[in-house]
């Protein structure tokens, strides 16, 4: 049995571990991206700098810069303990240690706190929650979700799983869920019962293994998209 959480937490991720979780190719960069639910990560600030689209959504953005990094300081003790308490159910190569993973993250979730007042003002963050986001039908090109979607598979049910996904597949034509893992590091026991129903309702589903592997085993993302008769 692996790492245990009891609600969704902070936590955010970089530009290159995006594009190795989603094997985001040069092409899928120069695309209309939504990122959801973008959390903390660095992704837009990292992407807009290089002059890329991105629009990310999630609740927390309602919130101010200094109570999301209040935050992320209570998360990230339980975090970098629980990762060492499971030290074995993790891939230490590109991270090495639980210290290297809190200041790799850390460094993240600094540029988009930095960045979060400008983004808002952009239009760049967008404070909204799955199931229903308040974009409209085929908004985006891609819609990429990170470490939310199977990840907390005993807090979010099938129902909103099912819901969610349909949801994304309205407002981009395409869409990317990693990792197919739960927090815990099994394979979610959602997953093939979510896909059997996706499936009978006419979407196109894709697991395909990718480059990022943090979680052992986690090494897979889901592709969807509906399929247009």
């Amino acid at each position: 049995m692996g790492l245990k959480l009891e609600k969704v937490i902070l936590w955010g991720r970089s530009m290159q571990e995006y594009i190795r979780m989603f094997d985001l190719q040069p092409d899928d960069l120069q695309l209309n991206i939504l990122d959801c639910a973008g959390g903390p990560a660095s992704f837009n600030v990292e992407m807009t700098r290089q002059g890329y689209k991105v629009i990310s959504a999630d609740p927390i953005y309602q919130f101010s810069a200094e109570n999301i990094a209040q935050r992320i300081q209570d998360t990230y003790s339980t975090v970098v303990e629980g990762v060492r308490t499971h030290y074995n159910n993790y891939v230490w190569q590109d991270i090495r240690s639980p210290e290297e993973l809190g200041q790799i993250r850390m460094s993240a979730m600094t540029q988009f706190l930095q960045d979060l007042p400008i983004g808002i003002e952009q239009g760049r963050y967008i404070t909204a929650e799955l199931p229903i986001l308040p974009f409209n039908s085929n908004q985006f090109d891609l819609a990429v979700s990170s470490h939310f979607l199977f990840t907390y598979s005993d807090l979010l049910s099938q129902d909103f799983h099912l819901a969610s996904i349909t949801e994304l597949c309205r407002v981009a034509s395409e869409v990317r869920i990693f990792p197919l893992l739960n927090i815990s590091g099994e394979v979610s026991p959602l997953l093939a019962s979510v896909m059997r129903e996706l499936e009978a309702r006419e979407y196109k589903l894709e697991i395909k293994q990718v480059l990022y592997e943090f979680q052992k085993g986690g090494n897979q993302m889901l592709r969807a998209c509906k399929i247009v008769r």
